[in-house]
C-alpha cells in the first residue's frame, strides 16, 4: 500500500454512509447499545477514503467515521474517459472486488458498497463484480485497495524502461 498524505483543507468533500450497525454488549446490568457507522468520503476527482466510527449515538458515530475516512484517503489513477487505467482485483479479508475498465457511456455498473466508492472517487465508467464475501465493510475496503493499487501507463513505462506508446500498444 502506498500511503501518501493528501491535503484535504481545500477539497470539497462529499460523504456517504454505507452501513450503520447496532452493536450490543451484554454486561452485568443489562445490555449496552452502541452504533458503528461505515462512512466513505471522496472529492469526485480521484481521491477517496473509508472510515469506521463507533459511538453511543448514530450522529456521533457518523461524524467519527467521516473523520477516520478523511485520515485514510488515497489517490486513484484514472484515464481520459473517467475510467480506471486497467483491470484489477482488489482484496481485503475474504472479500474480492473485480474492477474492469469500461468505455465512455458505460456508467457505473456496480453493487451498493462498490458503487458508492466509485461515485465518490469520481469514476464515471466502470464495471465491477463483488466476489467472495459480501460484508459491506470488507467490500468497501477491497474496492479502495484495488483502486489504490492501480498504476498509470507512465508509471509502468518508467518501471519497465520503455515509452508510454510501447506500453499502450
Amino acid at each position: 500500500m502506498r500511503h501518501t498524505i493528501i491535503d484535504v483543507s481545500n477539497m470539497e468533500l462529499n460523504d456517504k454512509v454505507v452501513a450503520i450497525k447496532r452493536v450490543t454488549k451484554v454486561v452485568k446490568g443489562g445490555r449496552n447499545m452502541r452504533f458503528a457507522a461505515l462512512v466513505v468520503v471522496g472529492d469526485g476527482a480521484g481521491h477517496v477514503g473509508a472510515g469506521l466510527g463507533k459511538a453511543a449515538e448514530v450522529p456521533e458515530a457518523i461524524r467519527k467515521g467521516k473523520e477516520d475516512a478523511i485520515k485514510n484517503m488515497v489517490s486513484i489513477a484514472t484515464d481520459a474517459n473517467n475510467s480506471i487505467t486497467h483491470d484489477i482485483i482488489g482484496k481485503f479479508g475474504s472479500a474480492e472486488v473485480l474492477l474492469k475498465k469500461a468505455p465512455e457511456g458505460t456508467g457505473i455498473i456496480a453493487g451498493g458498497p462498490a458503487r458508492i466508492v466509485c461515485e465518490l472517487a469520481g469514476i464515471k465508467n466502470i464495471r465491477t463484480k463483488s466476489l467472495g464475501s459480501n460484508n459491506k465493510q470488507n467490500v468497501v475496503l477491497a474496492t479502495i485497495q484495488g483502486l489504490e493499487s492501480l498504476k498509470t501507463p507512465e508509471e509502468v513505462a518508467k518501471n519497465r524502461g520503455k515509452s508510454v506508446d510501447e506500453i499502450l500498444a
